[in-house]
């Protein structure tokens, strides 16, 4: 209740086998002030077993009304040196980058995101959550 900008801030915790490559991340929230705009940010939490520098997602965002949007979006996760850009403590990671900022959601109601990953390994490990923040923008 005291952190008025929240509307949205959901998270996945994939399974000891990691996440698989087929398998699509959903979160849906509802938009009911339309005159209001947006600030989305992805949330990746990492251990330091993860195997790579970088995550690629896909993302598609279904309107309640209206034409779908697809992106593919690069998260850096650590840099040339392999040090890890998130914030953390005790082996896990947490790095946010903002998605899109200022976002016009035109049309009340529910949208989805849906995310997978676009890594080689069919079972993604050393990712602890994978998550979807939405604000009010200032």
């Amino acid at each position: 209740g005291c952190d008025q900008k929240r509307v949205f801030d959901s998270y996945y915790k994939p399974g000891k086998e990691g996440w698989p490559v087929d398998s699509l991340v959903t979160f849906s929230f509802g938009i009911e002030n339309t005159t209001r705009n947006h600030d989305l940010y992805l949330n990746i939490r990492n251990d330091k077993d993860y195997e790579f520098s970088n995550l690629w997602l896909f993302i598609k965002i279904i309107p309640p009304r209206g034409e779908v949007m697809t992106d593919t979006i690069q998260m850096v996760l650590a840099d040339p040196s392999g040090r890890w850009l998130g914030k953390g403590f005790t082996g896990i990671y947490h790095s946010s980058i903002p998605y899109r900022t200022n976002v016009f959601f035109p049309v009340p109601g529910e949208y989805i995101f849906e995310i997978r990953h676009g890594m080689r390994p069919q079972g993604l490990r050393g990712l602890t959550h994978v998550g979807l923040l939405v604000e009010n923008a200032r």
